[in-house]
């Protein structure tokens, strides 16, 4: 059977949530939290190993509330995000509070993985289908050998990933008729009014965007190869952030957008009607509570989620 990881993102300081560390929240009815639902649907989609990107600050706390239970299931791995790991002859500039994005997670898993991988986020939920989906793409279609880098990803519908509680940012994407991506655009503060969706660009501009849209969250799947790309990017968006921007990250849809747009890489996008929920803010707790709730009382997920 073909090598498969899931990759967790779960590094992130969770300034918006407040009180707390927000990817380690509980939120099933034994503790669980969202964590445990996605690598429960990954393993029944049939990934084999899991890595966890962390910071090393929350280890012992990580160890305790998840990874150390999800060791006794699958073959675990731990990866390391610090805003001090960066490339030779770049530093940390005064001022600076947090990493540098997705793509410096990601980028540290690559002495870790040699497989396809499906990257998430920790703190979204994102249902069973694209996990099925995914791992079905990367196990049965995801050719290694192209000279571009085949890669897939969840699309789901803009307004099955909005929260009632503040604004988002996703990444909205633009589909060609075959079904592969032909741009994604990281668009901010979306939320709904009552006169409609509003969305705006990374300068505050009103963006374009529609509750039908597919978007990315965060959901990609890999090639090992792509760590190789993220690795030589790096040092190229270190040298091209502008002087006294403290918020600049290295990010995976830019990323990913930019093999598109220059024929290096192709997207599929697997659509996925399932409703993502996760705790952005720390008012989202309680929906996310009651969400996984009927979740169980539906039949999707046993109490008791890992027997």
């Amino acid at each position: 059977m073909k090598e498969t990881a899931l990759v967790i993102m779960a590094a992130g300081i969770g300034s918006r949530f407040g009180g707390g560390i927000k990817q380690l929240a509980p939120v099933g009815p034994n503790g669980e939290i969202i964590m445990d639902y996605s690598i429960h649907d990954a393993l029944e989609a049939g990934f084999n190993k899991i890595v966890f990107i962390i910071r090393r600050d929350l280890e012992k706390d990580f160890k305790e509330i998840i990874g150390n239970r999800i060791e006794k299931l699958a073959k675990v791995a731990y990866a390391y995000q610090e805003i001090s790991d960066l490339p030779e002859g770049f530093s940390v500039p005064e001022g600076r509070k947090k990493p540098w994005g997705t793509g410096q997670a990601v980028l540290t898993v690559k002495n870790l993985v040699k497989e396809p991988f499906l990257v998430i986020n920790a703190d979204d939920y994102y249902g069973k289908e694209a996990f099925r989906k995914i791992h079905d793409y990367m196990v049965e279609t995801m050719d290694e050998s192209k000279d571009v880098y085949d890669m897939c990803m969840a699309g789901f519908v803009l307004s099955n990933t909005l929260s009632e509680n503040g604004s988002v940012t996703r990444g909205v994407c633009e589909v060609n008729e075959d079904g592969t991506l032909k741009q994604v655009t990281e668009t901010y503060n979306i939320r709904m009014e009552a006169d409609g969706l509003h969305a705006e660009t990374e300068s505050g501009e009103p963006a374009p965007a529609r509750a039908e849209q597919p978007v990315s969250m965060n959901m990609w799947g890999l090639p090992p190869a792509f760590l190789d790309e993220l690795e030589k990017g790096f040092p190229e968006f270190l040298a091209n952030i502008p002087e006294g921007n403290l918020k600049a990250e290295y990010l995976l849809p830019k990323i990913i957008d930019k093999l598109v747009k220059e024929g290096r890489g192709t997207v599929q996008v697997l659509d996925t009607q399932d409703k993502w929920f996760g705790v952005t803010y720390q008012e989202d707790k309680e929906a996310v509570v009651a969400a996984i709730r009927k979740l169980i009382a539906d039949g999707a997920y046993k109490e008791k989620l890992f027997d």
